[in-house]
């Protein structure tokens, strides 16, 4: 089975980020207090960590360890 390449338009960075407005927004329909909506800012807060993580991950002033 050969596995299929995916050519992405934008970054990691704006599909994570746009996702987040994406819950967001679903969240901010739901009644606060509600089970749905804490799973939902939750995740996005998840997601938000994985951008800042991948930015650290990322950055230049990373190095391995010698």
């Amino acid at each position: 089975m050969e596995r299929r390449h995916l050519e992405h338009v934008t970054s990691l960075e704006e599909r994570i980020a746009e996702r987040i407005d994406e819950i967001r927004a679903k969240a901010e329909a739901l009644p606060p207090g509600s089970k749905e909506r804490e799973r939902m800012e939750r995740r996005a807060r998840q997601a938000e960590t994985g951008t800042h993580i991948n930015e650290w991950l990322t950055s230049p002033g990373l190095r391995p360890p010698e």
